[in-house]
C-alpha cells in the first residue's frame, strides 16, 4: 500500500483528535486571552514595602502557556520518536541535550538582537536548534552503542525535531497573546485592501501592564492578529507535518514544517509592531531566510532511508510509563517558574483581617 494513501486508522484518528481539541479552544482563547485578567496568574507576597503592604512577585499566564507549549513539543518528539522504536533513554538524553542549549539563547539571541535582558526570542532558538541538531545527533551516535542502544537515523530524527518545535510555538503564541507581546500593526496603519481583509479579524489588547500598551501604548486599538494567525497555520502545518511522519514520508514533513515556519516568520515580520531591532529586514528574518536553504541542504546531505513500520500506537507504548510522565511534569515545572516569574511587572499586596467574620 502507498505511504499516502488514506485509512481510517490510528494515525489520522490522532491527528484528527488533536485538531479537533485546538479548533475548540483556539476561538475561546483567542477571545479572552487579550484581556487584561488574563496576564497575571498569581501573585505571591513577598517582603514588606514601605507602606501598608507587602510586595508581590507575579506569576503570568505567559509562563502557564509557555510551559504547556513546551511540554506538548516535547511530548510529540518522544512520541514521534517512540513510534520508529527508538528506546526512551535515546529520545531524553537528544531532547534534553537540545533544551540545555536553546532555551538560554532564546534570551541571549533577543538580548544580541533588541538589547534587552529580560526578552526571549523563540524564533532565534528554533534557528540554532536547526544548526545544531545534526551535530548532536551525530555526536551521540558515535558514542559506545551500548549507552543509548540505539542509532539516530538524521533525517527522521530531525524531522520530529521540527515537528515538535513548529507545534511548540504554535500553542506558545497562546502565551503572546496573553502577555500582549508579539504584537500585530494597528490595523490603521495598513493599506485599505490589507484592511478591509484583516480588519473583521483584528485583536483589542486591555490592559496597561501588557506589553502592547506599556511598549506602545497600542492597548484598546485594533491590530493585526498575527499571534492568532501564527498560532493557526503553525498547528495546522505541525498535524500535515505528524501525519506525514508517521507514513514515513519524512523529506516532505522535514519541508512542510520548515517551510511554512521560517517562511512564515519572514511575511509576518512586516506584519508586527513590537521591536525587532533597528533593520528594516530584521536579523530574525535574517534567520529565517538562511534556514531555507539550509533546510534543502540538509535534505541532500541526508536523504530518506528505510525506517520500517511505525504507527502511533508505539509511540504511545514507549511513553507511557512512570518516568516519562514524571519528567514531563518536572520539564513543565522548570519552564514555568522560568519564564511564568513577571520580571517587568510587579505588585503591592495589602493583607487584612476581616473583622465581621471573626
Amino acid at each position: 500500500m502507498d505511504h499516502l494513501s488514506i485509512t481510517f486508522n490510528s494515525n489520522i484518528l490522532f491527528v484528527f483528535l488533536i485538531g479537533s481539541l485546538q479548533s475548540l479552544f483556539y476561538p475561546w482563547a483567542f477571545r479572552n486571552l487579550p484581556k487584561e485578567n488574563w496576564q497575571v496568574m498569581a501573585c505571591v507576597p513577598g517582603k514588606t514595602g514601605g507602606y501598608e503592604g507587602r510586595k508581590g512577585t507575579n506569576y503570568t499566564w505567559y509562563g502557564f502557556f509557555l510551559a504547556t507549549a513546551y511540554v506538548y513539543g516535547v511530548f510529540l518528539f518522544l512520541l514521534l520518536m517512540g513510534s520508529l522504536v527508538a528506546p526512551k533513554a535515546a529520545s531524553l538524553t537528544l531532547i534534553v541535550l537540545v533544551l540545555i542549549i536553546c532555551t538560554p539563547l532564546s534570551s541571549i539571541v533577543a538580548r544580541l538582537v533588541e538589547g534587552k535582558r529580560f526578552t526571549l526570542t523563540v524564533g532565534g532558538a528554533a534557528f540554532a536548534g536547526l544548526l545544531l541538531g545534526p551535530g548532536l545527533i551525530q555526536l551521540l551516535n558515535k558514542m559506545p552503542y551500548d549507552l543509548l542502544n540505539y542509532r539516530f537515523l538524521i533525517l527522521p530524527t530531525m524531522t520530529a525535531m521540527a515537528i515538535a518545535h513548529i507545534a511548540g510555538e504554535g500553542m506558545g503564541r497562546l502565551a503572546c497573546i496573553s502577555f500582549g507581546c508579539c504584537y500585530g500593526k494597528p490595523v490603521s496603519s495598513l493599506t485599505p485592501l490589507l484592511g478591509k481583509l484583516i480588519g473583521p479579524f483584528s485583536v483589542v489588547f486591555s490592559g496597561k501592564t501588557k506589553k502592547i500598551a506599556y511598549a506602545h501604548g497600542l492597548d484598546g486599538h485594533p491590530v493585526v492578529p498575527i499571534q492568532a494567525m501564527t498560532a493557526i497555520l503553525y498547528s495546522a502545518a505541525s498535524l500535515l507535518g505528524i501525519w506525514l511522519f508517521l507514513n514515513q514520508v519524512y523529506a516532505a514533513a522535514f519541508m512542510v514544517v520548515i517551510g511554512v515556519s521560517q517562511g512564515w516568520r519572514i511575511l509576518s515580520e512586516f506584519l508586527r509592531a513590537d521591536y525587532r531591532g533597528e533593520r528594516i529586514f530584521s536579523v530574525y528574518q535574517m534567520m529565517s531566510l538562511a534556514a531555507l536553504p539550509y533546510a534543502i541542504f540538509l535534505l541532500l546531505l541526508f536523504p530518506q532511508t528505510p525506517t520500517g513500520a511505525s504507527g502511533i500506537e508505539r509511540g504511545f507504548q514507549s511513553i507511557w510509563s512512570p518516568e516519562m510522565i514524571l519528567f514531563l511534569q518536572g520539564l513543565w515545572s522548570i519552564i514555568f517558574f522560568y519564564t511564568g516569574k513577571s520580571r517587568v511587572t510587579a505588585a503591592k499586596i495589602l493583607l487584612y483581617v476581616v473583622k465581621d467574620r471573626i
